[in-house]
């Protein structure tokens, strides 16, 4: 393998993004207006024109991000750069599934925004839930801090890197967690400014409905290497990408395991697709001499001349 895709997730959108990328390019300004289409959002003036506070609700959000993620590859791919394999965080995944043509463009749009829908409703229903970044303190560790702590409505949401996850759940368990985690030496414990406790059984009403939108969705076989955020696996087939999409919701980002799975397959390097450079941060953990490009704007072009 030469090259890999990876798709960041919600969190990395601010507003203009991908503004250089429908500029300059046919496809992509056609892209945005599938999107819009699909979504039923008006995505160019969300993306270019809206507030950052508009991009930060969660039914804006999650299909702004896989847009700006998908215009991205599109550039990448423009600029000579073609993926032999594709990874996403969280929402990311989704245009993964669309590059690695598991799904096309036009349904991963509509779902995603269903997805970002849901998951806010169910936050909303929630009673109030949240999550927090737990900083320098390993992954086992915080799972033991919470189980001797006694806490029973917090989860590990994300396996970001050895020294870094996120946990979701119930506000008060969350808050009681945090205390906990940085007893046992986590050195901080950051409030994420969220609608709900994604990636925890707290959105299963979010999965169900999720469930009953995709059934009637057909998901081809994968034609790049793809990777699984709840497996932390490579997916095997149309069906399983089907099955864990929905599992997805309710699940814990193992993106550790994912990105060790990319490692094995010994990629040349990878390119972020997609704004901001947190997934490029994260692999340099793990992944030492194979580099990953940052590219979310034109002006990144230049390090994708490999």
């Amino acid at each position: 393998m030469k090259t890999c895709f990876l798709f960041p997730g919600q969190g990395a959108q601010y507003p203009g993004m991908a503004k250089d990328f429908y500029e300059t390019s046919t496809a992509v300004r056609e892209l945005f207006a599938l999107a819009s289409s699909a979504s039923g959002i008006n995505l160019k003036k969300l993306l270019f024109e809206g507030s950052e506070d508009e991009l930060k609700q969660t039914r804006n959000t999650q299909v702004a991000v896989a847009l700006a993620g998908s215009a991205a590859a599109t550039c990448a791919r423009e600029h000579g750069v073609h993926p032999e394999a594709c990874a996403g965080f969280s929402v990311g995944e989704w245009p993964a599934l669309a590059e690695a043509g598991i799904v096309s463009h036009e349904d991963m749009f509509r779902l995603v925004a269903l997805r970002g829908r849901f998951m806010d409703e169910a936050g909303k229903l929630s009673g109030g839930s949240t999550m927090s970044a737990v900083i320098n303190l390993a992954p086992e560790a915080i799972e033991a801090a919470i189980a001797k702590a006694g806490l029973k409505k917090v989860w590990v949401a994300n396996y970001n890197s050895p020294t870094q996850s996120v946990i979701s759940g119930a506000e008060a368990d969350v808050a009681a967690a945090e205390e906990a985690v940085k007893a046992a030496g986590a050195k901080r414990a950051i409030r994420l400014k969220v609608s709900g406790a994604f990636h925890s059984p707290i959105m299963e009403s979010a999965a169900e409905r999720f469930a009953e939108a995709v059934a009637g969705v057909a998901f081809a076989e994968p034609k790049l290497a793809i990777f699984s955020n709840v497996t932390g696996k490579r997916i095997g087939s149309g069906a399983e990408a089907k099955e864990l999409a929905v599992r997805q919701i309710v699940s814990p980002v193992r993106w550790i395991d994912e990105e060790a799975a990319i490692l094995a397959e010994k990629p040349v390097f990878c390119v972020e697709t997609g704004p901001g450079s947190v997934l490029t941060g994260l692999w340099k953990a793990v992944g030492g001499a194979v580099p990953c490009y940052p590219f979310g704007t034109l002006d990144q072009v230049a390090t994708l001349s490999l």
